[in-house]
């Protein structure tokens, strides 16, 4: 018999109430779908009528601090540890942001929501220059910098506290300043549980956008296809089927890959259309469409109608950017979990202006295209088609213009490869949620999530309750947005007391490093000198750490708790020493390897085996690697230079507020992770 287990990295109060209430909600939705909508329609208006103001506040503070803390001397702080590196190249980390964040919606609402504006504005008379204008800036509105900066709040806390701090890489961290430990517990499985919920039904609404647009595009191509529910789900369970493989090849062989098929996808219908279309046209209403959203985009912030009291805000904007918080856990996850080892500022600029950048070009591509089509040339057909179905808007612009069916084939392509993207990328994150945070987990896990997901949008297809969960997710963005003013303040709680840190650790670099530079001649040979493997990892067995003991030794004898590790195999030494309710403060000497420069030897051959690298013992503290090498140090010396950080560290405690609000030297293990190139070596 094969007593094998499955193996599993789920966190059975998170998973299991996930699973049960998704679960009653599909049941509930089918039994009764007219009632179920009317509940929620209920709870939508109740809220767009009461908490408005408080949505279209919240996003301002989002874009406001999010930009602030770029622009501020914190925006060179790395998300993870000083010397971490980005993990992906800044165009497929962009092509995943892109197709992750909202490429659904750019292809959905890229024609249709400027037409539907042009028709019918806000303010107003409609179908004149006037209603063009404001239909471009309205858009450029909804998809800039705002939803954004919802995303990049959420993704830069949770990249933050989770690889500058070894916290949980799940919703739950942004809680952390506010409740501590408890996180762990059933607060941090309630807000996980909540996380879960909002995702999957903010993916299953996504799908239903996205195969009803698949099955007229389809229709379009094969006439004898028809438009109805059964097709629809048949294209689900198609593409979910592909999500599945995309999610068992993992992040770098599936989502990187599709991600970066879907940008050159989305580059070449851009392309395309622009040619086609009317090109001076589009870069000129780009220019001033883009200087018309940034000259008013502060009256349009906090302009709630609240004079006029017609439901289009709430049908609109307040539609558009509470669903954009209450996907800001999925989406905001998967950008922290691409983001390591960038810089805030880079983080920011990457998450902010170059999407916004992208979307300003797509609108003005399609959307004024379509525009000058209505105005300029009088195909008024196609406001009424845009009307009467929303999902065919782009497929209806593609007849005006030449190579229909080549571009529609593409556009359908384009589709299915973002709707793959969406349900993996929902499955990676929605699978890291359940397990609570875990960065790795197993291949049955995400298939069971993507499945879930897919299976999830036919139901509801089926059941005709899409609409009414979609109104539930836009409420559930409520809480989402209490929980995201919670975390910015925490984290700017946190940033605060690193630059204490960073002032303390400028102090008085002296003493054991004095000592050292007296001994010139010691430290010449030292320089020039380029040691193998075994000559670093021999000093740091039998130099360093007998230094480090001594100093364990010491401080163990006057009260402060301190321990030695030694790693033969990874060549590390680590002294910790540890204080309740306080900051740990942590001496790291690592082997690390390099390229042997050419200078060194020049006579011999650079590709001769076990040659090509000398080897150095770096010091690494708790904020990262300190790029300065102690080969060649004496124990005293190294004493020394221990007892300079020790104590920088303890005037950073001096000039820290009194009672630190949580412990930011949690998980060691996860802040100072062995270099990769180290292992490699």
């Amino acid at each position: 018999m094969d007593t094998r287990t499955v193996k599993t990295a789920i966190l059975a109060p998170v998973f299991i109430p996930a699973v049960i209430v998704a679960l009653l909600l599909v049941i509930g939705t089918i039994s009764n779908p007219e009632l179920a909508n009317e509940a929620f329609q209920a709870t939508l208006a109740y809220i767009t009528r009461t908490f408005g103001w408080f949505y279209m506040l919240a996003v301002a503070i989002f874009l406001v601090f999010i930009v602030a803390m770029a622009a501020s001397r914190w925006g060179k702080i790395k998300l993870g540890p000083d010397h971490a590196v980005p993990q992906y190249s800044f165009p497929a980390w962009f092509a995943m942001l892109f197709s992750a964040g909202y490429g659904i919606a750019l292809l959905f609402f890229g024609v249709a929501e400027p037409v539907l504006h042009y028709a019918s504005p806000p303010a107003g008379s409609a179908l004149t220059v006037d209603s063009a204008k404001q239909a471009m800036q309205i858009a450029f509105f909804h998809w800039g910098f705002h939803i954004w900066a919802i995303y990049g709040l959420v993704g830069l806390v949770l990249a933050y506290f989770a690889f500058r701090h070894g916290l949980p890489l799940s919703m739950r961290s942004a809680l952390y300043p506010l409740v501590g430990d408890k996180i762990h517990g059933p607060i941090g499985h309630v807000v996980d549980v909540f996380a879960i919920l909002g995702t999957l039904f903010g993916i299953a609404t996504t799908l239903g956008l996205s195969v009803t647009q698949i099955n007229a595009g389809v229709n379009y191509l094969w006439p004898q296809i028809p438009v109805n529910t059964q097709v629809q789900v048949i294209a689900i369970i198609a593409i979910t089927a592909l999500a599945t493989l995309s999610v068992v090849a993992g992040l770098d062989k599936g989502i990187k890959r599709l991600s970066i098929l879907n940008m050159a996808l989305a580059l070449t219908l851009m392309l395309f259309v622009f040619l086609t279309g009317p090109s001076v046209f589009i870069l000129e209403t780009f220019l001033q469409n883009t200087g018309s959203y940034l000259n008013n985009i502060i009256e349009r912030t906090f302009n709630l109608q609240a004079y006029s009291r017609s439901d289009w805000i709430g049908n609109w904007t307040l539609f558009i950017f509470g669903w954009t918080i209450a996907w800001a856990p999925f989406v905001g996850l998967f950008i922290a979990k691409i983001s390591r080892g960038r810089t805030i500022r880079q983080f920011v600029f990457g998450v902010m202006f170059v999407p916004t950048l992208f979307t300003f070009l797509w609108f003005s591509i399609f959307g004024d295209t379509a525009l000058h089509l209505i105005m300029v040339e009088g195909y008024t057909t196609l406001i009424e088609e845009v009307q009467a179905d929303h999902a065919i808007a782009l497929f209806k612009l593609y007849e005006l213009l030449p190579f229909t069916a080549i571009a529609s084939f593409v556009t359908v392509v384009l589709i299915i490869t973002f709707f793959v993207t969406s349900a993996d990328s929902g499955a990676l994150v929605v699978d890291s949620l359940a397990s609570g945070g875990a960065t790795s987990t197993p291949a049955w896990q995400r298939l069971f999530w993507a499945a879930t997901s897919g299976t999830l949008a036919a139901v509801l297809l089926l059941a005709g309750g899409l609409k009414a969960l979609q109104t539930m997710t836009i409420t559930s963005a409520l809480p989402f947005a209490i929980i995201m003013l919670i975390s910015a303040v925490g984290m700017w709680r946190a940033l605060t007391i690193e630059g204490h840190r960073e002032a303390s650790l400028k102090a008085r670099m002296q003493t054991g490093r004095q000592g050292a530079a007296a001994l010139w001649k010691k430290r010449l040979a030292g320089i020039i000198h380029y040691p193998s493997q075994d000559d670093v990892d021999s000093f740091i067995h039998h130099t360093v750490l007998p230094a480090m003991q001594r100093v364990r030794w010491e401080l163990n004898n006057r009260e402060w708790p301190t321990e030695v590790h030694y790693e033969a195999e990874t060549g590390r030494a680590h002294l910790e020493v540890s204080k309740p309710e306080q900051v740990d403060f942590s001496y790291d000497i690592r082997r690390r390897g390099y390229p042997r420069p050419d200078f060194a030897f020049p006579e011999m051959d650079r590709h001769t085996e076990g040659d090509e690298f000398y080897y150095r013992a770096e010091v690494f503290l708790r904020r990262g690697g300190q790029h300065y090498d102690i080969y060649g140090y004496s124990e005293q010396d190294i004493i020394g230079d221990i007892l300079d950080h020790f104590e920088e560290y303890l005037h950073f405690l001096h000039i820290s507020p009194g009672n630190l609000p949580w412990n930011m030297a949690e998980h060691d293990d996860m802040l100072t992770p062995s270099d990769p190139e180290d292992s490699a070596r």
